[in-house]
């Protein structure tokens, strides 16, 4: 696949002042937490999740999870399954779940509906990106940036698992990136 440089919806430092906002604002919520357990949904949100725990100053667990999604005829709640679960038992813990895109809203609401039943202390949520309209009605948390519907890369996110890598987010066409 050749690579077109993409489009860039939010720059580097857009990003950075973000991202450090979003961890003062954590910070004050979390107050009186002893700890916090930051969740990060693989792969997408991984850069994310490392800029956002190094800027928080509050004692801080990270841990992982990951998800399968299926299309229509899957035996799976909202068409999501978890396929790597969390190491760390999250009962009467403060959880954060950080996750890359808010798109449809089928995986973070599969995701709050499978941790509120493991009783944590607190349930919250933090996306990078949030798309309008989600076919899923679901409350964040914590909003890096709303965004318009289009296929963003960059900072964690992919096509085809490239451009993950890139310091910004931005925008491709796929049609331009698929195989001729």
């Amino acid at each position: 696949m050749a690579e077109t440089q993409p489009r860039v919806l939010v720059s580097q430092a857009e990003i950075r002042r973000r991202v450090v906002e979003l961890a003062g604002i954590i910070e004050r919520d979390y107050a009186d937490a002893e700890e916090i357990l930051l969740l990060g949904v693989l792969r997408g949100a991984f850069i994310f999740l490392a800029d956002l725990a190094r800027e928080l100053k509050l004692p801080r667990r990270i841990d992982f999870i990951a998800l399968s999604s299926y299309e229509n005829g899957s035996d799976f709640a909202g068409g999501v399954r978890l396929i790597m679960d969390s190491r760390i038992n999250v009962t009467g813990k403060h959880v954060l779940i950080v996750e890359d895109i808010l798109d449809s809203g089928r995986t973070l609401a599969y995701l709050l509906e499978t941790f509120e039943a493991r009783h944590p202390a607190s349930l919250r949520s933090c996306v990078l990106v949030r798309k309008p309209g989600q076919e899923v009605p679901v409350d964040v948390d914590y909003v890096g940036f709303d965004i318009p519907d289009e296929w963003v890369v960059g900072y964690g996110l992919d096509f085809g698992d490239h451009f993950r890598a890139l310091p910004y987010i931005g925008v491709v066409e796929p049609a331009a990136h698929e195989p001729g």
